[in-house]
């Protein structure tokens, strides 16, 4: 067979020009016999590292290039080159023209210029693709203008996809070559890997010309020759000698991309010190601090074995550079926090990046970062999510555009997106297409698309229907467009555009490099994830409403009536507990101490769930089963969780424990663990899990035991550490929520959105408690909402303009500093004063903010439509219309306007409303203890739907939550009555449940029978 190499290929990175997954396209080519394979995207290296991480896999040698176009415009002709990488030098040298070309442009766009072509691109190889309709003359003189400028690195590529004048072009682009001694290559212009791809293809032609595939015409492609073909047919194409140059120009490409060299910034560590010195320095001064002067000799052993291994790995820049962020943060007053892996490391807690002491907790320095696993560590590391921007910002301006950027996201099809996708381009109508997105579910399988097809009135055994259905399943998966990663930080000692491109995002003020962090993690590049976390804000506004002082290590430990409310699921607004899966399990677990809200928050996962571990640590924690330890070797390891494993740690450390692996196989295992479901991996763990068991003395039943329940973790293991992270915030939140209720509710509502409840739910729980809402008002309220002080326990909430929607807080802040002068009496002396617009006045209006003029609704609404003229002719004419003639407005439509402004009221709730009009004995949610004792008997409950969940592993059930003016109600759904409700259950807002009460260790549930929508009877209440 002829040697030969595609030096020609685009991915599905070339967005809406190329449906051909790189790790597909790798594989194809290696099982036709290709020489090399070239990733060319345009303008872009995001899919190399895929195609890199396959290409090891099979033995491919992949080949590092891009395709670039130069439009007419800038040229005499349009420019069409195809760039290759032979070296390290190269690589750089297309990196810089990339990021140049991207950064001119918008987010997704580039601009490539001429004076581009003047840069260094010495050691770059070029293959010139001619346009078939430019002139001779035109091709000439490009020819010669090009050999001149790249003389012995240039080639011209043919592509023969059997279409009209084939020949005849090859005739021509031959006579082209020889004339001008550029020696001619056979490109294959590649944008499938397979010809059944080719209907694919057209639905993403039809999207990029933003009409159905019928609209196309000459613009799809001719037929399926854009695919990767056997080496046979290609010689049936090209001529050898064609054929033959492809496989020179392979040989002369040695680059990979395992040869990318990254280098820590360097900055930070003083000219006297070595990196590890200075690391220690710091960590030891730390240590005085968390310590005082009485250091127990096992953290300094914990401290120097951590030391140690970073010295070894040298990554000392890794943490000396989070260091210097989380110094920057606290500087600055922004609240942060180190999670995940790293609350693992002693060091991360000396230097402040963690607040979990794992000397106390017992964790692995292992499970954060391993010799044998040979990675960059991860540190996550929370900032409060309206002040997060700061921190990405200040690394900007320390390491400047060249060398800091955002890691990439790729964003991928789903099925919503896809079905709308590939039916627009089949020619379905919008309407329709929404409306049946609307009724998918997002844990419909393929399976259930025809019966929603059929409920939206679209045949599912029509032959264009089939189309969308097999086309749209084709596509979810593919990369639909590069977004930014929610904080990723790339840092690099050198510019990026060495390492990678840069290209802009679509947020003002920051760039984005255009791998993700999988990418990242194949290279072995440092990534700092400066996350944002809703729930440090919250814990700043809080204790700055309290004592601008206060700080969280002022709040005290251990406090018991932080734990009597948690017992009790008090838990709206407190972090991590506040699910309704988490508020069910709190009675059940009964927290008392800090450990123990660690293992509620890890124990309410799918790993432990899957694992059969709740049900079993639960009984032992009541005392219904005793605790038992299959060896006293593991009680150590186990004792903490009554014997049941619920952390990731503790599997590690039963396999060091029992089977003798160190500390690093112990990782390794986990990873295997994390990855086995998806890919496999595990089982090449089992023999020396099992023998190393065998060898300790243990069971071929007890080991095998235990590798069923490694099993069990799936990959939804829950690391201790970060459980342990995370507890910490929830006890912060849950004793400020228990101690401090108003101030804790105010600034909920002051750092929306976030959390799992809406304002709504959370201003009727702080009522429940018995805490006063006072309504937005215009001479009274704020941007933020506010604390009024008053004589009781709990002071009042203040409702502010930040919880109407259709307001900006520039706009009204002028107002407030206006009303500073004088309070508004009027209407019509606001709106001249303020300049505000109809909208914006119809907003406070219907929210209810002039209500303390004492006039009426409508009154009100009359008098903002008649005070402000839009800058028309009569702007500077007094208008006097009388609305004496206006009848007083209805509580309903106060109701309605309430919740079109707000998101709920506090005069009335449409639940109490619309209790009357139904028929039959609807019990309150207040009220339904009352009937806990009757045992099957079935009940009904009305309530507005505030969420739903469908977790991966309830078996298909669905759990609803509903509110009615009394509180929340929680709703199980069986699949069989889902089926049965379908309709309901998805799209519903007011809902109408029979079913039976199941009452659980003080949790209380509806187990639903029938399910009915009442959003018709709610719109039509007079």
């Amino acid at each position: 067979m002829r040697a030969y190499a595609e030096l020609h290929v685009l991915t599905c990175f070339s967005f809406r020009r190329s449906v051909a997954n790189p790790q597909q396209l790798v594989l194809r080519a290696h099982e036709l016999g290709y020489q090399g394979l070239a990733i060319t995207d345009e303008v872009s290296l995001a899919a190399v590292v895929r195609a890199h991480e396959a290409a090891k896999e099979c033995g491919m040698h992949l080949i590092v290039g891009s395709e670039c176009h130069w439009s007419e415009e800038d040229l005499p002709g349009a420019l069409d080159l195809i760039f290759l990488v032979p070296d390290s030098t190269a690589y750089t040298q297309l990196c810089q023209l990339i990021s140049r070309a991207r950064r001119r442009g918008p987010k997704g766009g580039y601009q490539l210029l001429p004076c581009d072509l003047e840069l260094d691109l010495s050691s770059l190889l070029v293959i010139w693709k001619p346009q078939a309709q430019q002139s001779i003359s035109q091709l000439n003189q490009t020819a010669y203008w090009l050999k001149k400028r790249f003389d012995h690195h240039l080639w011209i590529g043919v592509t023969r996809w059997l279409q009209a004048h084939d020949q005849l072009w090859s005739e021509t682009i031959k006579q082209l070559g020889c004339e001008h001694a550029i020696p001619i290559v056979a490109c294959g212009g590649i944008l499938m890997s397979h010809r059944e791809q080719k209907p694919l293809l057209d639905v993403m032609t039809a999207l990029e010309r933003h009409c159905r595939i019928d609209e196309c015409g000459l613009n799809l492609a001719a037929n399926a020759e854009a695919h990767l073909r056997p080496i046979e047919t290609l010689e049936k194409l090209y001529p050898s000698a064609w054929l033959d140059e492809s496989s020179k120009i392979a040989k002369q490409c040695h680059f990979s991309m395992s040869q990318l060299s990254y280098q820590y910034p360097r900055e930070l560590v003083p000219q006297h010190q070595t990196p590890i010195e200075y690391l220690r320095f710091l960590t030891y001064q730390g240590l005085a601090q968390r310590y005082g002067g009485a250091t127990p000799d096992h953290v300094t052993e914990l401290i120097e074995h951590e030391l140690s291994i970073i010295e070894d790995m040298a990554v000392e820049a890794f943490f000396l550079t989070v260091h210097d962020l989380v110094c920057y943060a606290k500087s600055q007053g922004i609240l942060c926090q180190g999670r995940g892996s790293a609350a693992n490391s002693a060091v991360c807690y000396c230097l402040g990046i963690t607040e979990v002491d794992p000397a106390q907790q017992s964790l692995l320095f292992e499970r954060f970062i391993s010799k044998e696993r040979n990675e960059p560590p991860d540190i996550d590391v929370d900032f409060e999510h309206e002040r997060r921007e700061e921190i990405l910002q200040y690394i900007y301006q320390k390491y400047g555009r060249e060398r800091a950027a955002l890691a990439a996201t790729v964003v991928t099809y789903r099925p919503k997106s896809a079905l709308k996708d590939v039916g627009r381009a089949l020619g379905f109508d919008a309407q329709l297409l929404n409306q049946l997105t609307r009724s998918l579910a997002w844990w419909d399988k393929p399976d259930d698309w025809p019966k929603r097809l059929q409920e939206c009135g679209i045949n599912p055994s029509h032959p264009k229907t089939q189309w969308l259905l097999k086309l749209t399943q084709q596509l979810i998966g593919t990369p639909r467009h590069l977004s930014q990663h929610v904080g990723g930080m790339v840092i690099s000692n050198e510019p990026l555009h060495k390492l990678v491109p840069v290209e802009n995002a679509a947020m003002a003020d920051r760039t984005i490099i255009q791998w993700d962090k999988d990418d990242l993690e194949t290279l072995g590049l440092l990534k700092v994830d400066c996350l944002a976390l809703g729930m440090l804000t919250v814990l700043r506004k809080t204790m700055q409403s309290l004592d601008p002082s206060m700080t969280l290590s002022m709040i005290p430990k251990e406090d018991s009536a932080t734990y009597d409310m948690l017992c009790k699921a008090d838990a709206i607004g407190v972090f991590q507990v506040e699910s309704r899966a988490q508020m069910a399990m709190l009675p059940r677990l009964k927290p008392r101490c800090f450990y123990d809200l660690v293992i509620e928050i890890a124990i309410v996962r799918p790993g432990p769930i899957q694992g059969d571990m709740v049900h079993p640590y639960l009984k032992r924690r009541q005392s219904q089963e005793q605790v038992n330890y299959p060896n006293p070797k593991l009680s150590e390891v186990l004792k903490r969780t009554l014997g049941v494993p619920i952390f990731q740690e503790q599997v590690m450390q039963i396999a060091m424990v029992a089977a003798n692996f160190s500390a690093g196989q112990a990782d390794q295992l986990r990873r295997a663990m994390a990855a086995w479901k998806r890919r496999g991996g595990l089982e090449p763990f089992r023999e020396t899990l099992v023998e190393g068991m065998l060898n300790n003395g243990y069971t071929q039943e007890f080991a095998e035991r235990i590798y069923s329940q490694i099993q069990g973790f799936g990959d939804y293991g829950f690391p201790e550490s970060h459980a342990a992270s995370f507890a910490l915030l929830t006890y912060f939140s849950a004793w400020l929520k228990c101690h401090h209720p108003a101030a804790f509710a105010c600034a909920l509502l002051n750092s929306q959105p976030m959390g799992f409840y809406a304002p709504a739910q959370i201003i009727h729980d702080v009522i429940r408690h018995g805490i006063e809402i006072q309504p937005v008002d215009i001479n009274q309220s704020e941007w933020d909402c506010t604390l009024i002080k008053n004589n009781m326990t709990n002071p009042a909430i203040r409702l502010g303009f930040n919880q109407v929607k259709g307001l900006s807080a520039a706009r009204i802040n002028k107002l407030i500093k206006e009303r500073s002068i004088q309070t508004f009496k009027s209407i019509e002396s606001l709106a001249e004063r303020t300049g505000l617009f109809k909208n914006e006045l119809s907003a406070l209006s219907k929210s209810g903010a002039f209500d303390s003029f004492n006039r009426d609704r409508r009154s009100i609404h009359w008098s903002t439509l008649a005070s402000r003229r839009q800058g028309d002719l009569l702007a500077h004419t007094t208008i006097q219309e009388s609305n004496n003639h206006l009848e007083p407005t209805p509580d309903t439509q106060v109701l309605f306007e309430d919740y079109e402004t707000l998101g709920y009221s506090l005069s009335h709730h449409p639940i109490a409303m619309l209790r009357d009009r139904l028929h039959g004995p609807i019990i309150r949610s207040d009220q339904l203890k009352k009937y806990e004792h009757l045992k099957n008997q079935l009940v009904d409950v009305l309530g507005l739907v505030t969420h739903r969940q469908r977790p991966g592993t309830a078996s298909g059930v669905i759990f609803l939550s509903i509110e009615d003016e009394a509180g929340l109600i929680n709703i199980i759904v069986w699949p069989k009555v889902a089926a049965q409700y379908t309709k309901a259950v998805l799209a519903g807002q007011v809902l109408r449940i029979r079913g039976r009460i199941q009452q659980r260790d003080g949790s209380l549930h509806i187990i639903a029978h029938s399910i009915h929508a009442n959003d018709q009877e709610l719109a039509t209440i007079d």
